[in-house]
Formats: C-alpha cells, sequence, structure tokens
C-alpha cells in the first residue's frame, strides 16, 4: 500500500524531531516511534495572542489569534510554549502557553469595531482591561446594560473570566458593503503575520475583509489563490496575486492592500507609478470568490 503525500504542514502538526503529529496524520506517517495526539480545545486570552514560527520570542510571527478566538492546542514543551492551531483557518504556531485558555469557553457576542476596547467599568475614564478588534470573541456579563451620557455600556466577560464593559457600538452589525468595509482598514499598520486594525499584513487583510461577509479564506496568499477562481479581467472585490502578496481591487486597475513598501495599508494603481509598474510586472493572476 502507497503511503498518502503528507499534506500542508502549515495546517497538519507534526514535528520529526519530537517524533510528534496530530492523529489525523496517522496515515500518512507509518514508520515507527511516532506519537499522535488529539488535539484539545483552547481559545485565545485577552490579548491578541501571537503564533511564531518556532518557539522563541525572536520567532517570525506566523499569524495571531483574536481575543476569545478557538484554537486547538496540540502540545507544550518545557519553555512554557504551546503548539496551537487557529480554528477558523487551521493556521499552526506556537504561541506562549499563558496566552491561551484550554477551559470551557461559550462566547456569544463578536465585535465588529476594527479596533476597540473594554473597560473596568462603564464609563471612558475608567482604565482599559483589554485591547479588541474586528472579530474577538466575548461572552455577555451579568447585569443590564447602563446608560451614560447617551452612550450605553454593555457588560462583558473577557478571555480567562474578566469582568469589562464596551460600548453597544463596538457590537452593531455591519452596516456597509464589502469595499466600504476594506477602505476602513486604510493607513492601518503593516505588520508581518497581523490580521487586525492594529497592524496587520496583507493576506491578513485579505482573509479578514472576506470573512467579515461570510467568504472564509485561508491564511495565506498562494493558498487564497488556490482557493478562487481565476479570472483574467478584474471586478471590484476580486483579489490580485503575485509572489508572496495579495491585494483586493476596487475596480479593474486600483488595488487596495497591505505592504511593507509604505509600511501600511495603501491604494495603488497598478501599471501606474514605480511601484504600480512592479506591481503590475509581478501580477499572476486575479482570483474571484465563487459560492
Amino acid at each position: 500500500m502507497t503511503t498518502p503525500p503528507l499534506p500542508d504542514a502549515r495546517t497538519h502538526a507534526r514535528d520529526p524531531h519530537m517524533k510528534i503529529a496530530e492523529d489525523a496524520l496517522r496515515a500518512h506517517l507509518t514508520e515507527p516511534g511516532w506519537r499522535f495526539v488529539a488535539p484539545t480545545p483552547a481559545h485565545a486570552g485577552a490579548a491578541r495572542l501571537s503564533l511564531r514560527a518556532h518557539s522563541d520570542p525572536d520567532a517570525a510571527q506566523v499569524t495571531e489569534a483574536l481575543p476569545g478566538e478557538p484554537l486547538d492546542l496540540l502540545w507544550e514543551n518545557a519553555g512554557g510554549w504551546a503548539y496551537v492551531r487557529t480554528a477558523h483557518d487551521h493556521y499552526l504556531g506556537w504561541a506562549r502557553a499563558d496566552g491561551l485558555h484550554a477551559r470551557p469557553w461559550q462566547p456569544d457576542l463578536t465585535v465588529t469595531a476594527r479596533r476597540a476596547h473594554a473597560y473596568a467599568g462603564p464609563k471612558i475614564s475608567q482604565p482599559i482591561r483589554a485591547e479588541l478588534a474586528f472579530g474577538a470573541r466575548l461572552a455577555r456579563g451579568g447585569g443590564e446594560i447602563v446608560t451614560e451620557q447617551h452612550r450605553r455600556w454593555v457588560p462583558v466577560t473577557l478571555p480567562g473570566g474578566a469582568d469589562a464593559w464596551v460600548q453597544e457600538v463596538t457590537l452593531a452589525p455591519l452596516q456597509c458593503d464589502l469595499l466600504t468595509f476594506a477602505l476602513g482598514f486604510l493607513d492601518t499598520p503593516y505588520v508581518w503575520g497581523g490580521r487586525s486594525a492594529w497592524g496587520m499584513d496583507c493576506s491578513g487583510l485579505t482573509q479578514l475583509v472576506y470573512s467579515a461577509f461570510g467568504r472564509p479564506l485561508p491564511r495565506d496568499a498562494d493558498q487564497q489563490q488556490q482557493a478562487l477562481a481565476p479570472v483574467t479581467d478584474a471586478q471590484p472585490g476580486d483579489l490580485a496575486f503575485f509572489p508572496g502578496h495579495v491585494g483586493l481591487m476596487l475596480g479593474d486597475r486600483r488595488m487596495l492592500h497591505a505592504n511593507a513598501t509604505h509600511m501600511r495599508v495603501t491604494i495603488e494603481t497598478l501599471g501606474e507609478g514605480e511601484y504600480g509598474t512592479r506591481l503590475q510586472a509581478g501580477l499572476s493572476g486575479f482570483g474571484r470568490w465563487t459560492p
């Protein structure tokens, strides 16, 4: 019997040095000595959780989990690091174990503001308890909504169990289309591996914008290109792909993207100016969402 090829190491957990892998790889790793583990449900704590390429604080960040987002906990090491996988896109990385929680968590609120804060009390002068971002998960706390100077404050429980308050407007449903929502991230700082309005990379931006409108995408640009239908002529909302890069088309040539050239989210016109000309030369195609 032929052993099936190993799936993508970015999403399927294995460590050939420790000879440990997740249960799903039993059919792929048939030589003796492998130990297989079942993932344990966990979730990120009240702060954005950095996932790194190695269990080292100086290792590159590969992605991040937002507060309260579900994770798979695969294994831990003696240095206080945990190998985890984000539940929404199945992306793997090493995170500090003290930044996640393995106890049960049933959030029922989702932050819809691009950036927001949770406060110690129902007043803007209260200490800030947590930095939140679009997609962060919270639980409704006990007690009633408090109105203060026409502001409506919702009691919440942060991931990890701390009580806090957020303004109701940070939880309001989106009232805009995909492109308008995306343009709200203009000038967001560029951060490798980031996926929030506090800092994001190119595929973090496109993944976040698409997911806000029920279009789940994988994490990296090459994965996103494989997930979408290739098209020749761009329409607003399509993605444009380049070697190791992706952007969101606003028209047939204008593109919104998080980039390390300007170190922020900017708009470029393909084929125009020095940077736009370089981008046009590297364009490998467009991708379109097909339900």
